[in-house]
Order: C-alpha cells, then sequence, then structure tokens
C-alpha cells in the first residue's frame, strides 16, 4: 500500500504527503530500491504518459517532478553506494549565449527522477566546459539545451568538439526552436521538444 501512497501522491502533486510516505516506507522496510523504482520513478512514468496524451501540460508536469524530487531528497541518505548511478550518467546545460533553464531544469528532475546521475552544468555553458565535464563524469549522455535561434549555432560547435574528443557520450539536444532536422543536420544522437521524450531517448541510447 505505501508504494502506491508514494505512486499517488506524487501524481497529485502532493509534495508534504510525498514526503512523509516516503519516509512511511522506509520506516516500514520497504527495499529501498522498491521505494525508488515503483514509487517516485513509476510515477513519473505515468505523468509522462499523461502529458504525452494531452491529459496534463508543462505547468502540472513541473509540480510533480518537484514532488518526486523532494521524495528523492529523503530516499537519497539510504540508497546503497551508487544506486542512482546505475542507469547511467546525464550531463545537461543550456548552451553558451543562452540564460533559459526552465525546459532544462524539467528535463533534469525527469530524468533524475528516472533514475539517472544527472549532473546539471546550469547556463551559459562554454564548449570547453561540456566537453571537461563529460570526460570528468565518463558521462553517458550529453544533453544540450538551447530556447534562442541565435545559440543554436553553438549547439553545433559543441556537438562538434565532444565528437572530437572522442568521448563515448551520446548528444542529445533541445528546445523550442530546435527540430529533429536540425538534430540530424549538425550530428546529434537525438532530439526531444519535451521532458517524457527525453527520458524514452535517454533510456534507448544507454540501453543500446
Amino acid at each position: 500500500m505505501a508504494l502506491t501512497d508514494i505512486l499517488n501522491s506524487v501524481i497529485v502533486f502532493d509534495k508534504k504527503a510525498v514526503v512523509e510516505n516516503v519516509k512511511a516506507a522506509i520506516s516500514s522496510g520497504i527495499p529501498i530500491d522498491d521505494i525508488l523504482n515503483k514509487g517516485l520513478i513509476a510515477a513519473m512514468d505515468i505523468i509522462g504518459e499523461k502529458f504525452s496524451s494531452g491529459e496534463i501540460f508543462v505547468p502540472e508536469m513541473l509540480q510533480a517532478a518537484k514532488a518526486m524530487q523532494l521524495g528523492l531528497e529523503v530516499l537519497k541518505p539510504h540508497l546503497s553506494g551508487d544506486a542512482l548511478m546505475e542507469k547511467g550518467t546525464v550531463i545537461i546545460g543550456t548552451v553558451k549565449g543562452d540564460l533559459h533553464d526552465i525546459g532544462k531544469n524539467l528535463v533534469t528532475m525527469m530524468v533524475e527522477g528516472a533514475g539517472f546521475n544527472v549532473i546539471d552544468l546550469g547556463v551559459d555553458v562554454d564548449v570547453n566546459k561540456f566537453v571537461s565535464e563529460a570526460q570528468a563524469h565518463n558521462a553517458d549522455v550529453v544533453c544540450l539545451s538551447a530556447l534562442l535561434t541565435t545559440t543554436m549555432p553553438v549547439m553545433a560547435k559543441t556537438v562538434e568538439a565532444l565528437k572530437e574528443a572522442g568521448l563515448k557520450a551520446k548528444i542529445i539536444i533541445g528546445g523550442a526552436p530546435v527540430t529533429h532536422a536540425y538534430a540530424q543536420q549538425i550530428g546529434a544522437d537525438g532530439f526531444s521538444d519535451n521532458a517524457p521524450g527525453a527520458v524514452e531517448l535517454i533510456r534507448k541510447l544507454v540501453a543500446a
């Protein structure tokens, strides 16, 4: 019942209930991995489906992600070793010259909620910073975000630099002006125009 309570409280964006239910599940001895996978992650998968089907929109998805994050914070001290890192490491940031972060932040929360270790570099991130951080963390995926058409060429330069560095990381791009065609044009490994889509794409690329 406790896992269902966690799942339902995330879906209805009840932050207080999420925290209380996660604490209760830990106290009752439910396996930590089950709380993470069958409670928090399962809830965000449902949220993603609801968004994709048009039942909810970005504001609701953001509320659910914030609720899930609070549950995750309670859970983190109890995670054994690198339990959160088992699925892979993702570097994310908004490219140089672009200060927009709402979309990036939502993707960050959703991807972390899906069980990945996420390193958020913030906004206005230099090309070399993406390369050095991807190398330092042995990243599986690097996510580039842009909202301005004027910063899209920086995406191309960043993709080129990451590939020249010989990194194993897959590269995905996203943001309002970005298209699948542009992703192909600059040599990115994928594109998503929303957070649930980014989660699914990252899962596929890491599993490939």
